[in-house]
């Protein structure tokens, strides 16, 4: 009777450890990155009671000594993908965890995506401002940081490309609004000036044995050259020349090159464009030719800081530029036997031999989801159906345990009498 009560102690030691496991899961479902764990049961030894007779070798007396618990197995199934108002959230689809440098600098994981630049401009984890890992040009892990790229410098125009009709009904058409950008980031609004190219030709000759008609010139223009002068208020600061042909610029002459100096700066190359969609057939007196884009911008400050699907940390600037800075790292294992948890929604590595680094959306690794964060994967229903089951099985071992000492105190009055 003892050892049936050692028994349901096992049993209920047990079924108090599964209660424990799921107590923490559900405490845990809304942790983000969270992975719920179950817990692993085993039977404990056996011993031969010599209970059975005529066994002829068979283990028939075997007596088993109750439950055992093996420990917890963590469930990495994804979690849902959650939006969030965070640009610098990120969540991934697929395998991988980010990888953390604490201030000891041991490594850590996680897939709870919720980073911050800290006031030094490196990126940390909100939770414990871990620093968070990325992956250089060179494959090397190292930190995340601004330091340098919280100003982008502007960049002095080289091409302006041109679209619309210049009108081949005059010879003479001036484009206003033409901006340059010069190599101080200063910009400068300039204008083109438009002059068919003439030529002359002599008048009517005279005919002999009358008396001599002076000649009288003519100027006609030549169809489709144009003389093209870019002008900096009346001076003219660079000039070319661009022919058409039916009425579509002659390659030849689509691009005219020239050197616009502002100031006392160094002069820039400039190239206008006029390969694209720009015409000239008859249209009365009036052009439609304008600036479609030009290369140069001005600093800008940056904006706003996110990630791509390929985990580059992305910098959009006020000037509307964007640039892409380090990339982030991550990590997988190859066996759940390599990971362990250790809270604050991260774990360790175990066997260093079973992880591999590598970088989203290459080598098996998934992709990241900027502005959203992964929740815990914890099945509600699945955790109440197993709560039922603790619960039972903490019943049945309380009853065996109280059954087994209704059956000493029985004993015990048997002996009284």
């Amino acid at each position: 009777m003892l050892e049936s009560i050692y028994l349901g102690m096992t049993g209920l030691l047990g079924y108090s450890r599964g209660l424990k496991v799921i107590a923490n899961n559900t405490a845990n479902m809304n942790t983000p990155g969270f992975k719920g764990s179950t817990l692993q049961f085993a039977d404990l030894f056996y011993s031969n009671g010599n209970l059975g007779s005529g066994s002829n070798g068979r283990n028939y007396g075997q007596i088993g000594y109750g439950l055992d618990t093996k420990g917890t197995t963590l469930n990495f199934r994804q979690g849902e993908l959650r939006q969030t108002s965070n640009d610098l959230d990120v969540a991934i689809d697929g395998l991988g965890l980010f990888n953390l440098k604490d201030e000891a600098g041991n490594i850590h994981y996680t897939r709870a995506g919720q980073f911050k630049f800290n006031d030094d401009g490196i990126l940390v984890n909100r939770s414990d401002n871990a620093k968070v890992l990325g992956l250089d040009a060179n494959g090397v892990l190292g930190e995340i940081s601004l330091t340098g790229l919280k100003v982008h410098a502007g960049a002095a125009t080289t091409s302006i490309k041109f679209s619309g009709n210049l009108s081949s009904s005059t010879t003479d058409q001036t484009v206003s609004g033409v901006k340059v950008v010069d190599a101080a980031g200063g910009e400068h609004t300039l204008s083109l000036k438009f002059t068919g190219v003439t030529a002359t030709t002599p008048g009517t000759p005279s005919i002999p044995g009358l008396p001599s008609i002076p000649t009288i010139p003519t100027t006609p223009t030549i169809p489709g050259f144009w003389n093209v002068d870019l002008m900096d208020g009346t001076k003219v600061v660079g000039s070319g020349t661009i022919k058409f042909q039916d009425g579509k610029p002659d390659p030849a002459t689509a691009k005219i090159s020239m050197t616009y100096k502002a100031g006392n700066l160094a002069p820039i190359p400039i190239t206008l464009d006029f390969s694209g969609d720009v015409t000239s057939f008859a249209g009365g007196t009036l052009s439609t030719l304008a600036v479609a884009s030009q290369d140069g911008y001005g600093p800008g400050a940056m904006s706003k800081a996110t990630f791509d699907t390929a985990g580059n940390l992305v910098l959009t600037y006020s000037n509307g530029q964007t640039s892409n800075a380090a990339r982030l790292a991550l990590s997988r294992f190859d066996s759940l036997d390599a990971v362990t948890a250790v809270g604050n929604n991260q774990f360790d590595a175990v066997g260093a031999q079973a992880w591999q680094l590598g970088q989203a959306g290459a080598d098996g690794f998934g992709n990241v989801q900027a502005g959203q964060i992964e929740i815990s994967n914890v099945d509600l229903s699945q955790e109440f159906s197993d709560l039922v089951v603790m619960q039972r099985g903490y019943q049945s071992s309380s009853q065996v345990i109280t059954t087994a000492n209704e059956m000493l105190q029985e004993l015990f009055s048997m002996k009284g009498k």
